[in-house]
């Protein structure tokens, strides 16, 4: 059972959290209006051009916690949606002409998904299946043939000339990530959950089976058109560090300038119900835990943006809303509340070019939204690796990078224990992310935001390196603080002038660990957290 404890971790303003979001781009949401646009939270998608094609997840909000009202069939998603977000027309059809295995499993939550080239595949996901009376995880593999299903939608012909499917108890996965590199593909995490959902445990009442995969499954998949083959199929077990599901995956360009993935944060660790903080690094020779970082933001699966700047050789992932541990209130104070609630905080992790990694929250987003979301890339984008961003690559001031679809809104913060159904519900809000130059972060139209800090670590790692942008002159101090916000050195005390100034200073002599940088004056406290 969580705990209700609430605790106050820092008191300071967001004022110091508007610096260049993406190099020299700000990230702005506008959101726009689609008539008929399906809600649907934890789906897959696909794009043809300017078409989303959006299948599977549920269509109801978050879900109960008695098991005989959680994860109904009634709130399983048994349409395929075709989205023009350039025209806002939408098109629907029933999945329900499928044969049954297919028809069961894509209307399931929390599959994992990947497109490649017109096909996108699908794996596993958990839901009510009439065959097996009971609720289970699909051991399947589903291969969907994007512009036909986009054609047979719009045009109301017969959908399964274009959907393919294949067992494989390998796949039974649900909340997982599905990621793909150099013609390989990598299932990373998640769970096998049969039976009924039940917060009380496995051996109370309707039991069930909950089996982590602990995992990173790496295979191909050999597809001519007709038949779908697993191959080269290879697991990676660690049931420390890759027990995680309901987590981000992302795209990563590492310093090295090897390519990879970065899986952010999940749920939950052994000893309570709780996220994991730490992260882990995958490349094709293997996977690293980060040392020395704690992702304090936007801990489950929620939309997510990840870009690169080869110039400065910065790999940044943008987070959009979601659950986690870690909020900041109206006052700009963070709160840890291991109750996990639902938050509204844009946030930023960015990894310089010595691999050291900062996380910054950069906004808000204009309601609980954002978990079990999806953002997707813009067509046309310039990009590195997947769908990371090239930022050097971006032309003119102001950049569609893609859009926030469906997910979670919610009613209130913490809503699971009072939950019937109706205090949160799937969103059909749908935001433009556009990377705009010479404006504030936030959702248009933003308002100013007067001082700013930032951090950052010299190359070597031996300099701290401090911008402090003051829109009036103030005398304050400057100082370095450890992770629980005792004084570690002060760095400064002086009247600072209006305008931007920049100060040096020698780490060499602390320990390797989290820190937090305070300016401090009569009106304002700002932090910033780094990494040493």
């Amino acid at each position: 059972m969580r705990s209700s404890a609430l605790v106050l971790l820092l008191s300071f303003t967001l004022t110091q959290l508007v610096a260049q979001d993406l190099g020299d781009r700000r990230v702005v949401l506008e959101e726009i209006t689609i008539p008929g646009m399906p809600g649907v939270q934890s789906f897959a998608w696909a794009q043809q051009g300017n078409e989303w094609l959006l299948l599977a997840g549920r269509t109801e909000g978050l879900h109960q916690r008695q098991p005989f009202a959680a994860f109904l069939a009634a709130g399983n998603n048994t349409m395929a949606h075709v989205v023009d977000p350039t025209t806002n027309e939408v098109w629907s059809a029933s999945i329900s002409s499928l044969p049954t295995t297919l028809y069961e499993q894509l209307q399931c939550t929390n599959t994992e998904f990947f497109q490649r080239g017109n096909t996108l595949y699908i794996i596993g996901g958990y839901g009510f299946s009439p065959t097996a009376n009971d609720h289970i995880t699909h051991g399947r593999l589903a291969a969907i043939n994007v512009p036909g299903a986009i054609a047979a939608i719009k045009n109301g012909t017969p959908l399964t000339p274009h959907f393919r499917q294949i067992d494989d108890s390998r796949m039974a996965v649900t909340g997982g990530y599905l990621g793909h590199m150099n013609d390989e593909f990598y299932l990373v995490g998640g769970q096998r959950f049969m039976g009924r959902y039940n917060p009380m445990g496995p051996d109370f009442g309707p039991g069930f089976i909950q089996e982590y995969t602990n995992a990173i499954r790496r295979f191909r998949i050999e597809d001519d058109g007709s038949s779908l083959v697993l191959a080269d199929y290879t697991e990676t077990v660690d049931t420390m560090e890759l027990h995680r599901r309901d987590y981000n995956l992302v795209p990563q360009v590492f310093p090295n300038g090897e390519f990879g993935f970065t899986a952010f944060s999940g749920v939950f660790q052994y000893s309570s119900d709780i996220p994991w903080l730490n992260t882990v690094d995958i490349t094709a020779s293997g996977y690293t835990v980060v040392p020395e970082f704690e992702q304090l933001l936007n801990q489950y699966h929620a939309a997510h943006l990840p870009a690169f700047a080869s110039t400065s050789n910065t790999m940044s992932t943008v987070f959009f809303g979601g659950i986690g541990r870690y909020y900041f209130d109206g006052n700009g104070q963070l709160w840890d509340d291991v109750n996990v609630p639902f938050v509204n905080t844009i946030s930023r992790v960015e990894r310089s070019e010595n691999g050291a990694m900062l996380e910054t929250a950069i906004g808000t987003m204009p309601a609980l939204l954002g978990s079990s979301a999806e953002f997707i890339t813009a067509p046309g984008i310039p990009t590195v690796f997947n769908d990371v961003i090239d930022l050097d690559a971006l032309v003119g001031d102001t950049v569609l990078a893609g859009h926030i679809v469906g997910g979670i809104q919610s009613s209130a913060a913490n809503i699971f224990f009072v939950n019937n159904g109706t205090q949160s519900s799937a969103s059909t809000r749908v935001f433009r992310v556009l990377l705009v130059r010479d404006i504030n972060t936030g959702v248009i139209a933003p308002t100013a935001t007067p001082n700013t800090l930032e951090v950052a670590l010299s190359t070597n790692g031996e300099q701290l390196i401090i911008s402090l942008d003051l829109e009036h002159a103030a005398t304050g101090d400057l100082n370095l603080l450890d992770s629980s916000g005792r004084l570690v050195r002060k760095l400064l005390s002086a009247r600072m002038p209006s305008g931007a100034q920049r100060l040096h200073n020698d780490v060499r002599g602390i320990d390797p660990g989290t820190y937090l940088v305070e300016w401090v004056t009569a009106e304002q406290r700002s932090v910033v957290r780094f990494v040493r």
